[in-house]
């Protein structure tokens, strides 16, 4: 859970210069086996900001017509009354169609007759093939747990998980990279929470030359500098993990340099944060796992409600040391290890240096299995 906004939630509150006049756009539809209804043309806000309704009309003999105006480029939606199926397109043209049968299930994604639409179309089926190979081989991996297999068997699945994985990253990064679109580059960029900054920093500086003098690339490139700055002060690998020094769970003073001497997964979390919650129960796998091997976790809760943490940690099962000062996002440990969103961990070797950060899902449970031999 992210103490601001990620970058790809402010993506599309700017956008690429639209040489339409007076910025209007129409999307007009034809929708076979589609009763008579009304339909909203949505704008989109990647915030807090709810999506907004443009313009709305009734569908008559399966056509529609909506219109908006927008002097930029932006991430919109058609969205049909009391219907959870939404369509999404961007407003690249000034008339843009919009033809399909609303009962057809093998339709993967609707199709909007313009260049940018195109585009989005091939990224995103690109991303479901992507998605369901890494769901697939993720899936399968687990059931080799339990599974009467060599290995063998069991390490040749799990080198093809993380290849799947590296060829998706390189696919973001690359895409990224050379697309001619500066809203698919941006919208891009939202799938790189997982990929190392580092391997951003050529394409961002690309599209920074290729669409100079955008306002949403100048923006974002600002952004994304700034984000990798504060990334780079993190402690890195090697380096000596900073002291935390707490009250425990009794209020008795703990110090992080205390567990020397052990592999410590020291783990950045809250009782509020709900992917914590959700990521809760791997850890405590990793922790059962390896914890007869000079192995533990210490938990650093960003809480500031003891009773809610307590309980939390009850509910979780969470059978190992937690520390916390209770001042949520003013904790020392925010700027100490540059946290700017949890959940967020750090392996620590029997020396107190860090070894891996954010380990998270099987790449935890990888991790350790490589060092506890």
């Amino acid at each position: 859970m992210k103490k601001y906004s990620p970058l790809f939630l402010s993506v599309f509150t700017f956008a690429c210069n639209n040489e339409n006049e007076k910025g209007k756009f129409t999307v007009t539809g034809e929708l076979k086996t589609q009763p008579t209804k009304k339909v909203y043309l949505e704008e989109l806000f990647f915030s807090d900001k709810a999506p907004e309704i443009l313009d709305t009309a009734d569908i008559k003999a399966g056509k529609f017509s909506v219109s908006g105006i927008a002097p930029e480029q932006g991430l919109y939606r058609i969205k049909l009354e009391k219907d959870n199926r939404v369509y999404y397109f961007i407003n690249d043209k000034p008339t843009i169609s919009l033809a399909l049968d609303v009962n057809d299930s093998t339709m993967k994604w609707p199709t909007f007759n313009s260049p940018a639409n195109d585009l989005f179309k091939q990224f995103a089926l690109k991303m479901d093939a992507h998605q369901k190979g890494l769901n697939e081989i993720g899936l399968k991996n687990e059931q080799n747990k339990t599974a009467k297999i060599t290995d063998s068997v069991k390490k040749a699945d799990a080198d093809k998980f993380e290849l799947l994985k590296t060829d998706y990253k390189n696919f973001i990064v690359k895409f990224i990279d050379t697309t001619s679109n500066p809203i698919m580059a941006l919208f891009a960029l939202g799938y790189t929470q997982n990929v190392d900054p580092a391997l951003l920093e050529k394409p961002i500086e690309g599209i920074s030359k290729r669409f100079k003098g955008n306002t949403a690339i100048e923006t974002i490139v600002a952004q994304f500098n700034a984000m990798l700055a504060k990334s780079k002060a993190k402690p890195q690998g090697g380096a000596l993990a900073p002291e935390i020094s707490m009250p425990d769970t009794e209020g008795n003073p703990f110090l992080l340099s205390s567990l020397k001497g052990k592999y410590v997964l020291v783990d950045f979390w809250a009782s509020w944060c709900g992917p914590c919650r959700g990521e809760n129960p791997n850890v405590v796998a990793a922790y059962n796992q390896f914890k007869d091997k000079n192995f533990t976790v210490l938990g650093v809760s960003l809480d500031d409600n003891k009773a809610a943490w307590l309980a939390a940690i009850k509910a979780d099962n969470l059978n190992w040391k937690h520390i916390s000062d209770l001042k949520k996002w003013s904790s020392s440990v925010v700027a100490a290890y540059g946290i700017d969103g949890i959940p967020y961990n750090v392996l620590l070797n029997p020396n107190g240096e860090i070894i891996a950060s954010n380990l998270r899902g099987a790449d935890l449970h990888s991790k350790l299995a490589e060092v506890l031999k």
